[in-house]
C-alpha cells in the first residue's frame, strides 16, 4: 500500500543575504516524504541539509517555493500556526540534547505535554511510556548534570516521542556520541519508528546513522544530487 506523503515539497530556494549579494543555500528542492519513512539527509557541511530540516519543522522559512507538511502549507502560514504544527505532530531531536538543567529527567518529558495542555492524570502514564521506552525508568529524578551523553540523548528522543507525534526531526543526534551509545540511540529510533509509524527524517553526514536508514537523500551545493532508497539497512 502507497503511504501518502506527508511532506511535499515543490521548487524550494533559500537565500541568504551576505553583503550585497546572496548565498543560495537550497536551490530548486522537490521531496515527497511518507508517513512512516526513516530517512536521512545527508551531505557535507554546508550543503543545506540542516536548513532543509529547519524549513521542514517550521523553524525557517523558504525564499521561494512551496513547502507542505502533515497538510498545511507552512511557508504560508503565520508564526503561531507553524508553532502550533511543531508543538502538537512534531518532535525535534538536536545534537546539543537542549534539555532544561534544573528540570529532573521526568519533567523534561513531560513539558510537551504540559505545552499541549493535556490533563495531569494522563500525562503521567505517557510520561512513564516514552520514559521506559528509551530505558531511563530508574532515572526519572535525575537531572541532566548527573546523567552521561548518551542518557541525556535517550532522554531528548523520550520528549520528542510523548507526544506521539507524526514526525520526528533530528539533526546530528549522534554528534555528541561515542560508536556504542550512537548505535543504541540509533536502534531506540528504529524501534519506535516501527512501533509508532512516526515518521523519522535525520540530518547527518554520520556512517553509523546511514547505515540504519531505509532511504537516504543526499545533498550537494544546496541541491539533491541523489536519492537513493536502501532495500536493506546494514543495520
Amino acid at each position: 500500500m502507497i503511504k501518502k506523503p506527508i511532506i511535499e515539497i515543490k521548487d524550494l530556494v533559500k537565500k541568504f543575504p551576505i553583503g550585497g549579494d546572496f548565498f543560495i543555500a537550497l536551490n530548486s528542492i522537490n521531496l515527497k516524504i511518507s508517513k512512516g519513512e526513516f530517512c536521512g539527509l545527508v551531505g557535507p557541511s554546508g550543503s543545506g541539509k540542516t536548513t532543509l530540516l529547519n524549513i521542514i519543522g517550521g523553524l525557517d522559512s523558504g525564499t521561494s517555493g512551496e513547502v507542505s507538511v502533515l497538510n498545511q502549507i507552512i511557508n504560508k502560514s503565520s508564526h503561531d500556526e507553524r508553532a502550533l504544527i511543531r508543538r502538537k505532530d512534531m518532535g525535534f531531536i538536536f545534537q546539543n540534547y537542549n534539555l532544561l538543567p534544573v528540570y529532573t529527567v521526568y519533567e523534561n518529558v513531560e513539558l510537551p505535554l504540559i505545552l499541549n495542555k493535556v490533563e495531569k492524570n494522563k500525562r503521567k502514564a505517557m510520561v512513564l511510556d516514552a520514559i521506559e521506552s528509551v530505558g531511563l525508568s530508574d532515572k526519572l529524578l535525575s537531572k541532566p548534570n548527573q546523567l552521561s551523553g548518551g542518557q541525556c540523548q535517550r532522554v531528548a528522543i523520550a520528549r520528542a516521542i510523548v507526544h506521539k507525534p507524526a514526525l520526528v526531526l533530528a539533526d546530528e543526534p549522534t554528534a555528541n556520541l561515542d560508536s556504542e551509545n550512537s548505535h543504541h540511540i540509533m536502534k531506540i529510533m528504529k524501534e519506535l519508528n516501527l512501533s509508532l509509524d512516526t515518521s523519522f527524517i535525520f540530518a547527518t553526514h554520520d556512517d553509523k546513522i546511514m547505515g540504519y536508514l531505509k532511504r537516504i537523500i543526499y545533498l550537494e551545493d544546496g541541491m539533491v544530487s541523489k536519492d537513493k532508497e536502501i532495500k536493506k539497512p546494514k543495520y
